[in-house]
């Protein structure tokens, strides 16, 4: 076992200097997609789990859709070996060859660790190894970090852009690009600074959870922080505001409410992270999760977040600008019953002839007029393409 996975480490490392410079380049220039294990399976993973989770998101489609980062969250880890290298536990004997086989399906995959000398999981973090540790990860062939602020305080880590910005240079030093997301909770106000320190992803609000109105509270607090993120912002890559990873197909919210969790984080330019076991989905979540319009609004080359131009109670109106020069307009209703919402040409600042097409159904509506009504379900989103001409 020993010497198959040294050989797996070396054939890792020759691929690592092998690399052409213009793989080396940038990374997440729109919003990073993909499949985090933590949402469906918390610390229960295991390598076997993982192949399985990557192999279903081929053959699903998914990644013909655009996920393509498969990233394992806590638990992997075992003990430092004497030189003080990370090793993983009994359950990822191999994560080298994990890392060959998730490549091997045309994928990327990602790991998690923490600044501070725990996760949040209780495993061992990498304060003090920022450098080894990235070390080993470019060397397993890591596309993708998960950087949790746990344990960590001002007295012992200093404060979090420096804690950050040490795994970000370390990161930088392998020579491998990696996609690197914090999460802190939104405390520190990462989208200030992060960008500057080279972090791909910043968590803007507390942990998901599968529950609509948590996720309506992430979501819209993201409102005001689109001047932040873009796809240049970190030295020519993308920096995102991250209100964390998908909660679509995990059973705590009705398809409704799902529909409008993607609707969100499409609107926004989120980062779009599946966090459902990609094994057992249903059809509707399948559909959910790989809306081509939908998708088409998240990943736009402009890079802009959508904000919010009207609200009045439990209704509210976003609009996203797109690349050629369409807008997007975002319907939500908060409250059970189904409402219609104004299309006001002055509120979502056009003027011209406007066609519509509506996302969610994939269907164009052909030319429509200024204040038409919307219809919203309750807990609901109507999602629309506008096309402007004079």
């Amino acid at each position: 076992m020993r010497a198959s996975r040294l050989l797996s480490l070396l054939l890792c490392a020759l691929v690592l200097f092998s690399y052409p410079v213009s793989t080396m380049g940038q990374v997440a220039t729109t919003p990073p997609m993909g499949w985090n294990s933590w949402n469906a399976f918390h610390k229960s993973i295991t390598d076997t789990l993982i192949r399985n989770e990557a192999a279903a998101m081929v053959s699903s489609g998914m990644l013909a859709a655009g996920y393509n980062y498969v990233n394992i969250d806590d638990g992997w880890q075992g003990t430092r070996d004497a030189n003080g290298n990370i090793q993983s536990n009994a359950r990822f004997p191999d994560m080298a060859g994990l890392a060959t086989y998730v490549h091997g399906l045309g994928l990327k995959i990602g790991i998690y660790s923490s600044p501070g000398p725990r996760t949040c999981g209780g495993n061992i973090g990498s304060f003090g190894h920022e450098a080894q540790d990235a070390q080993t990860f470019a060397a397993w062939g890591m596309d993708f970090l998960k950087y949790d602020w746990c344990s960590c305080y001002p007295k012992l880590c200093g404060a979090p852009k420096d804690a950050i910005s040490k795994m970000s240079a370390a990161l930088q030093s392998t020579g491998r690009p990696m996609v690197f997301k914090i999460s802190t909770y939104g405390e520190f106000k990462p989208w200030l600074w992060a960008a500057s320190v080279g972090v791909n992803m910043w968590g803007t609000s507390l942990d998901l959870k599968d529950e609509y109105f948590r996720m309506i509270a992430t979501a819209t607090a993201n409102d005001g922080l689109e001047s932040f993120s873009g796809p240049k912002v970190v030295n020519g890559n993308g920096g995102w505001n991250d209100p964390d990873m998908l909660q679509v197909g995990n059973g705590g919210m009705t398809d409704t409410e799902y529909r409008t969790h993607m609707s969100f984080w499409a609107i926004m330019a989120a980062p779009l992270i599946a966090g459902n076991d990609l094994t057992k989905m249903s059809a509707t979540t399948l559909a959910l999760l790989t809306n081509a319009d939908i998708i088409a609004v998240d990943q736009d080359p402009l890079g802009e977040q959508g904000h919010r131009v009207w609200q009045q109670g439990p209704q509210e109106i976003w609009v996203k600008p797109m690349a050629d020069g369409t807008v997007v307009v975002g319907f939500f209703n908060r409250v059970e019953g189904a409402t219609t919402l104004a299309l006001s040409f002055n509120t979502i600042g056009v003027k011209g002839n406007v066609s519509a097409r509506d996302l969610w159904q994939q269907k164009d509506l052909g030319p429509i007029k200024d204040h038409t009504a919307i219809l919203v379900a309750g807990h609901g989103a109507t999602m629309l393409r506008l096309t402007v001409t004079p």
